[in-house]
């Protein structure tokens, strides 16, 4: 199923056409459905969990040889390599920090990728979102954030971040254009029409 559909990554394109008008900004949105597979999690788990089974053995009645308790070890592994990677499971085990490091380490690299770092006068802008880490992040580069606190786009990104939780990604990506359309217009004021970024929003599914 697609992240968002045609006529809404439209909704978000029109708005951002909309706001660099106003600006000298360069607003680039990016939508992930998640920052990584997380292969190695359900692995780790597993392993950690054959490795204890011994130890649950010991307080049985059976009495099992070096090479029973090897093939049970095993068999857990494989089980539980398997069954933790079902994805409700999968997203359950993975700790917050993992997801938060992942995610973040994603939106850095869009905002490379996609050239925000090259843009005249510094001005560009990424509004990041993974939707598995239900994660978001604005990223400014130095023409703005010299004129813009931190504390501001926090307030946006906290916002926009239950909106994400609440099912509502859209709404999330048009409130965070305009607030951040809002910002932009006040302290990156628009000097000349210029339109250096595609204003269509990047998925990556």
């Amino acid at each position: 199923m697609a992240l968002l559909t045609e006529a809404e990554t439209r909704q978000v394109s029109d708005a951002i056409a909309r706001v660099e008008k106003t600006t000298d900004a360069e607003l680039v949105t990016v939508l992930a459905r998640q920052a990584d597979e997380y292969h190695y999690i359900p692995s780790l788990w597993a392993a950690l969990i054959a490795l204890i089974s011994p130890g649950i053995i010991l307080f049985t009645p059976f009495w099992l040889d070096v090479v029973e308790i090897v093939m049970i070890q095993l068999a857990v592994f494989l089980v539980m390599a398997v069954t933790l990677r079902i994805p409700p499971v999968l997203r359950r085990i993975i700790p917050k920090g993992v997801k938060q490091w992942r995610a973040a380490n994603l939106a850095r690299r869009q905002f490379l990728e996609n050239n925000l770092h090259h843009t005249e006068g510094e001005t560009g802008l990424l509004i990041f979102v993974s939707e598995t880490e239900r994660y978001v992040e604005i990223i400014a580069d130095r023409g703005i954030s010299q004129h813009v606190p931190d504390t501001e786009w926090q307030a946006i990104v906290d916002a926009f971040t239950r909106r994400v939780h609440a099912g509502k990604t859209l709404e999330g990506f048009l409130y965070a254009v305009e607030a951040c359309g809002s910002l932009l217009a006040q302290h990156v004021p628009a000097t000349h029409e210029r339109n250096e970024l595609p204003d269509h929003m990047i998925l990556i599914d």
